[in-house]
């Protein structure tokens, strides 16, 4: 399989407790800020890699952020955050916190530019987010996909686990299903370090409040 045909399924995760071993400061020349209301079209763009998908599923960053965010536009723009370029401004990376359902805390839309790869920018910007946390607002979920398996390795690391329930809320759980393909391109010591646990019923539960999948 090539990494481009990876299939799109579900894997969700969740920490319990922060690994302070995986934090690491952001690297000089970058610094963190919120997003601003004029760079909300940035942010619906930030997910996808060229400009064709970007125009193909604009409308769907459009209807997500109305569903989910649109009813507290202002802790949106409180939360959603950007690590930028110190000479330019430009954010490069972006993730934030989001309490889905209004229930319980999840990582929403973590994702660092393709050019800006590799410098460790994502893992400054998601230990900038979990140190902010403060005991009670564990445990944190997120949803993710197997062509996410350098972010999931590095969820992993910070002690987020692959949940073992067979359903979320709405979506069914592929993470069996998954797990042959995170071998395939995982590298040997990231795979053999992920972790599995059964996820406590309030993920569930919260996730069918709303047929809007939250995070």
């Amino acid at each position: 399989m090539r990494e481009q045909d990876i299939p799109d399924l579900n894997i969700f995760m969740m920490c319990e407790r922060l690994n302070e071993n995986a934090l690491s400061k952001l690297p000089d020349g970058f610094h963190i800020r919120t997003c601003r209301p004029d760079e909300l079209k940035i942010w619906k763009e930030f997910p996808f890699d060229n400009d064709e998908d970007k125009t193909n599923y604009y409308e769907y960053m459009s209807n997500y952020f109305n569903n989910v965010y649109g009813k507290d536009i202002d802790e949106f723009y409180n939360r959603c955050l950007f690590v930028c370029d110190d000479k330019t401004d430009k954010p490069v990376s972006t993730c934030f916190v989001w309490k889905a359902y209004n229930k319980i805390n999840t990582i929403h839309w973590f994702k660092t530019l393709k050019e800006y790869e590799g410098k460790g920018l994502g893992r400054a910007l998601l230990s900038y987010i979990m140190i902010s946390l403060k005991a009670d607002d564990y445990p944190i979920f997120l949803h993710t996909q197997p062509s996410s398996f350098r972010a999931i390795g590095l969820y992993s690391d910070f002690g987020f686990k692959i949940v073992t329930n067979n359903t979320i809320g709405f979506r069914e759980n592929n993470y069996k299903e998954c797990l042959p393909i995170l071998k395939q391109f995982m590298n040997k010591e990231s795979f053999d370090k992920l972790q599995f646990e059964e996820a406590p019923s309030i993920f569930d539960k919260s996730a069918k409040i709303s047929k809007t999948s939250q995070f």
